[in-house]
């Protein structure tokens, strides 16, 4: 079960985010197959978001089984906390397949197969909308309690009041059955190979839909459905996110040359970094905001370069270490190759336009080794030391580089090994063990399953701060000013603050 966590929606929008967006049609053929192939992997994985929120809501028997229509009692604090759950991180995923659908509203003015996959792509992230929101919608309607608890506003969060009512009234209309029967009508003069993998999941969907009673509107002619959906178009369902779901569905890959943080900032942050020193960074396009929680979505791990890391681990104590590890030489960078051959090979290769890599982070291509230019390229970030001995540092990189090469985990699971998500890579690297004190990170229960958000390390530190507990030493923080254009150096308290933000606070400035 993939793990879905929160979204905060802000009131307003990104412009000039939104004004560097080239529409699908605009691009080369090239570059309409990568982004159309790109989407159609997104989709899948944002639909099993959907499904499985609605899933974990359903388990909660005491909220949901056997109730009666204005007889349930009243649902306890945990039990709201975890409704709370599960609709956060659907509105999450909900969003992200608007932005989806929305980037595809022109795929008429394609041509060819790029016609009919933009079509085949919109569609199926309209499908996954309309069957999960019907389904969550008749889950949540067993309740009546749950009317009231989800339409309360989260400021904290940025949702406004009347969240659910809205989410009733855009899926429980005759708008909406109108569109799918538009979008039904034009689906069966597609084909495409490229989308075939994705019919079975849109024939269940549209059978659900179709079942519910909510897709039996008159079937339409192709030349009627065309004109209505080339007049309509979808559109975020918050009116004032219209803007944010456009810009959260074009940035996540393609708004790379223009973020808060700059080149000179970049530089000034690399001259305080030594090897094991963490990083959170706040990075708009990263598949990994979506499903994540808090102002801090990402996290990774500073390992410099072998001249770095030569110069940081040269001292007799860390020599006389790296000899019991095993390694006559008493030579740290030794260790670490003969450890792991292959992915120390790797971390030699020149990064993006030639830049050395520095940095272990795990991303939507998995765990990586990139250069901190490609890293720090973003909108905020802050860099922490971990106040711990030289030789747990080198533990950690050796665990790090170990797991380099390993895929980017959707689910979310803390439990494996074999696919990592970013903050995992930072917790499993530090992880305390008998000869290892290591960071003793939080865990935070999330839809069932125990993980650590990185907006999570952020707020341990404020808690810990000035305390014998302290397991960080601040270096650093670019904090980034969306009015402003730009980030600006930032203390330490204001990055003690940071974690009580909005998920999209960059935006609402």
């Amino acid at each position: 079960m993939r793990i879905l966590l929160a979204i905060a929606i802000v009131a307003g929008c990104c412009a000039a985010a939104m004004a560097e967006t080239v529409p699908l049609y605009k691009l080369d053929r090239a570059g309409q197959s990568e982004r159309i192939a790109s989407d159609l992997k997104m989709v899948v994985i944002y639909r099993a978001g959907l499904s499985n929120a609605t899933t974990f809501a359903a388990r909660q028997t005491n909220l949901f089984s056997g109730t009666v229509a204005g007889k349930s009692p009243l649902p306890r604090r945990e039990e709201k906390e975890r409704l709370w759950q599960a609709w956060k991180s659907y509105l999450d995923y909900l969003l992200a397949l608007d932005a989806l659908d929305s980037s595809h509203n022109d795929w008429w003015r394609l041509a060819g197969g790029q016609r009919d996959a933009s079509f085949t792509t919109g569609y199926a992230a309209f499908l996954a909308k309309y069957r999960y929101s019907l389904e969550f919608v008749a889950l949540m309607e067993k309740n009546p309690f749950v009317d009231t608890i989800l339409n309360e506003p989260v400021p904290e969060l940025g949702l406004p009041a009347g969240t659910y009512a809205r989410l009733k009234f855009r899926f429980l209309n005759a708008a909406t059955a109108t569109d799918f029967g538009a979008r039904a009508a034009l689906y069966r003069t597609m084909s495409d190979e490229a989308t075939k993998a994705l019919q079975p999941i849109m024939d269940d969907d549209a059978e659900v839909i179709l079942k519910s009673g909510r897709g039996q509107g008159e079937l339409l002619t192709a030349k009627n459905a065309l004109n209505i959906l080339k007049h309509a178009g979808s559109t975020a369902w918050f009116p004032v996110q219209a803007g944010v779901s456009e810009w959260m569905g074009h940035t996540k890959v393609h708004r790379k040359d223009e973020l808060l943080i700059s080149s000179a900032q970049i530089e000034q942050l690399h001259k305080q970094l030594l090897p094991g020193d963490v990083l959170l960074v706040r990075r708009e396009w990263f598949l990994s905001n979506i499903g994540l929680p808090g102002f801090w979505p990402h996290a990774a791990l500073y390992v410099g370069t072998p001249e770095e890391r030569r110069a940081f681990f040269s001292t007799p104590e860390m020599a006389d270490w790296v000899k019991a590890q095993g390694e006559a030489s008493g030579d740290f960078e030794q260790l670490l190759q003969s450890r792991s051959a292959t992915n120390y090979a790797i971390s030699l290769q020149p990064h993006e336009q030639g830049h050395p890599t520095r940095i272990i982070e795990a991303m939507s291509a998995g765990v990586s080794f990139t250069a901190i230019e490609h890293c720090v390229h973003a909108d905020s970030a802050v860099a922490l030391r971990p106040l711990l001995s030289k030789t747990e540092k080198a533990t950690a990189i050796l665990r790090a580089f170990h797991y380099a090469g390993r895929p980017y985990d959707f689910n979310f699971d803390f439990a494996t090994d074999s696919e990592l998500v970013c903050t995992e890579l930072v917790f499993k690297s530090y992880e305390p063990a008998q000869d290892m004190h290591g960071l003793h990170l939080p865990l935070e229960e999330m839809l069932g399953r125990e993980l650590l958000p990185a907006n999570l390390i952020a707020k341990q530190f404020d808690e810990q701060y000035g305390t014998p507990d302290a397991q960080f030493e601040f270096i650093s923080f670019f904090d980034g000013h969306e009015r402003e254009g730009k980030a600006v150096e930032a203390t330490v308290d204001e990055f003690r603050k940071s974690w009580q933000r909005p998920k999209w606070h960059v935006l609402a400035q």
